[in-house]
Order: C-alpha cells, then sequence, then structure tokens
C-alpha cells in the first residue's frame, strides 16, 4: 500500500501543477490525455491492481478512484472556466450592438426581359393561344429546310449560326417550334413561343444570345387584317396606350407576302427630331410578320390548299428597351442590381 499511497501523492502534486499552468482548452485537453487516457498516469496505476496482494486490492481501489474523479472534476471546472473566457475574448473582438435595427433584405425584382416576356405571353393568351416550347438545340431540318430556308441563304452563313457537333446548332429563331407544333398538334393552331435564340453577333444593339417571341395562326381563310388586327392590339397593350402602325414589304423565306410592322415612336410620337429613341424618324420597328409560306405548311404536315396562316416574329429584348427607353442592349446582361431594381418597381 505504501508504494501506490507514494504513486497517488506524486500523481496529485503533477497533475495539479500541470493544470495550474494550462491556459487553454487544447492544453486542458492535453493533461487530460496524460493523466487519463489510454496510456495516462492514473490508468497505468489502476492496471496494476491485479498485482497486487488480494487484501490491498480494496483500499489501492478505493484511493485510484478518488483520485480520477479528483482529476475529472479538476479539469471539467478547468474547462468551463477556460470556455468561458475564450467567448468572452472572442465577444470583446467581434463584438456586436444588439440594439441596432436590422439591416433586413432588399425586396427582388423581376429581370426587364422576364418581365416583357410574361406580360407579351398573357396579352397573347388573352386573345386565344396558347404557349409553346421546343429544344435550343436543332437540326438543320427544324432550323432551315423545314422553314423554306434552302442551303444558299445567307442565314446559313457561319457569321450568323453558331454550328455544332453531329449537324447540330443552337437554334437561331424560335421558328422551328412552328414545324414542331404543326407536325405534332395539326390544324387549326394558334400558338405563341417564347425563348432564347443564338447568333453570331455582339454590339450595343445586338447579343449573342436574346429573346425573340413567335407566332403562329394556322386556320381556314385567315388574311393579312386578321394578322395586322392581332400585332395592332399587342402593341397598344404593351406600350399602354394607342400607337399609329405602319407596314412596310420585306422578306423572309418562310412568309409570302412579308412585312415589317412599325409603331409610331412610344417617347415622341414623331415630334421630336433629335428624339434618340426613334432618332427622328417618328416610328420604331417592332417586328417581321406575314402569311405563312405553302411549303412551311407542308413541312408541318398541313395542306395549304385547305389551311393557311400568319406568323410572325418579334424581340423581346428590343421591346423591352423601347417600353423602357434604352439603346443599349447589354444593360439586360451585365447584372447591375440597381438598374435591374429600377425597372423592376415599374411591374
Amino acid at each position: 500500500m505504501g508504494s501506490i499511497h507514494e504513486e497517488v501523492e506524486r500523481i496529485q502534486t503533477l497533475f495539479e501543477s500541470e493544470l495550474s499552468s494550462a491556459g487553454t482548452l487544447d492544453a486542458l485537453q492535453g493533461v487530460r490525455v496524460r493523466f487519463l487516457g489510454k496510456k495516462g498516469e492514473v490508468t497505468s496505476l489502476l492496471k496494476r491492481l491485479g498485482s497486487l496482494p488480494a487484501e490491498e486490492r480494496p483500499e489501492a481501489g478505493r484511493v485510484l478512484n478518488e483520485l480520477r474523479d479528483l482529476i475529472e472534476e479538476a479539469l471539467s471546472r478547468r474547462t468551463e472556466e477556460c470556455a468561458g473566457v475564450q467567448v468572452a475574448a472572442r465577444e470583446a473582438g467581434e463584438w456586436l450592438d444588439v440594439t441596432l435595427p436590422g439591416r433586413g433584405r432588399p425586396w427582388g425584382a423581376f429581370h426587364p426581359v422576364a418581365q416583357i416576356t410574361q406580360e407579351a405571353i398573357d396579352i397573347f393568351v388573352s386573345m386565344g393561344f396558347s404557349v409553346a416550347y421546343g429544344p435550343e438545340v436543332e437540326d438543320d431540318f427544324h432550323n432551315f429546310e423545314g422553314l423554306n430556308i434552302p442551303p444558299h441563304h445567307p442565314a446559313r452563313d457561319m457569321q450568323d449560326t453558331f454550328y455544332l457537333e453531329n449537324g447540330l446548332l443552337l437554334r437561331t429563331h424560335t421558328s422551328p417550334v412552328e414545324v414542331r407544333s404543326m407536325r405534332r398538334w395539326g390544324a387549326p393552331l394558334r400558338i405563341i413561343i417564347p425563348g432564347k435564340v443564338f447568333r453570331r453577333d455582339s454590339d450595343q444593339t445586338h447579343s449573342p444570345m436574346f429573346h425573340q417571341l413567335e407566332g403562329l395562326l394556322v386556320d381556314e381563310n385567315i388574311s393579312l387584317a386578321h394578322l395586322k388586327g392581332c400585332l395592332e392590339a399587342f402593341a397598344n397593350r404593351i406600350f399602354g396606350r394607342q400607337l399609329a402602325a405602319r407596314y412596310r414589304a420585306s422578306y423572309f423565306p418562310f412568309t409570302e407576302p412579308s412585312l415589317e410592322m412599325d409603331v409610331e415612336c412610344v417617347a415622341c410620337s414623331g415630334k421630336n427630331p433629335s428624339c434618340r429613341i426613334c432618332k427622328g424618324s417618328g416610328w420604331l420597328e417592332i417586328s417581321g410578320m406575314g402569311m405563312t409560306h405553302p411549303n412551311v405548311l407542308m413541312a408541318g404536315g398541313i395542306d395549304p390548299a385547305r389551311y393557311n396562316g400568319f406568323a410572325w416574329g418579334m424581340g423581346l429584348d428590343r421591346i423591352a428597351m423601347l417600353k423602357y427607353g434604352l439603346n443599349d442592349l447589354r444593360v439586360f446582361f451585365e447584372g447591375d442590381l440597381a438598374f435591374l431594381n429600377s425597372k423592376g418597381e415599374r411591374r
């Protein structure tokens, strides 16, 4: 028993010395391992109990258990004190005045182009159109041949189209969905097609990726008058007032006859020669349009002897620029929150 008591006193003295010098949680963990770990001082003594005479074991076990309990209690108190000191130090370094009012989080807003897209969809849906979608990666037939665009047409030039492998490409317009929709649903048909399109072009009025809204109506006895009435009603509603419109002859391979639609300047109505929106012309181009070419109807599986129709395409980015009085398309893609929020307030 004498040797065990001496060892207990030695360990207790050593423990108190090391405990007093341990000022951090890591240091305290080191003390715990040294005395109570698998190879610690107390653990080693406990393993020696089996070698003691049977009559000495109860007393030795009691003394060692008391030592272990004393060390654990002392370590627990010291750990709590150190943790409190560290928390106080961190709070002093990361001081926060909890009485200050919260900063909050500003309300988000729809992107101007997303806003215009939804407004346009709502207008045409109210006229009885359904919304159709299609893939952005297209094949040659749906993007060109099915739309009466022969191989020699300028639209196939590499300067315009992003060609991919295996004969695929990024669609240059939303018109391929016209062919897909005619083949799927047949006639009569009344659809609009919003979506992203891609062309090799980039400046203040063009972007490699932009947004279009295509429209197609196929039925019996459809005329240009129906087309003009449809788009004039749209223009008046999207710009919020009655606008004069004019039409100019044009050429698109998928329509015959083909027209381009202008509306009076939404900023000056043609009364300001120095208007930065219309450049003094008094007119703004908003859409290409025409009667659907019979070849396109046949590519869509529809008999042009029975059905005819009209189609149009417009740039939603351009509509947004005109509505918000912008002259640089690139601001839509720069991620300027001040600009986006200022336009979002107008929803």
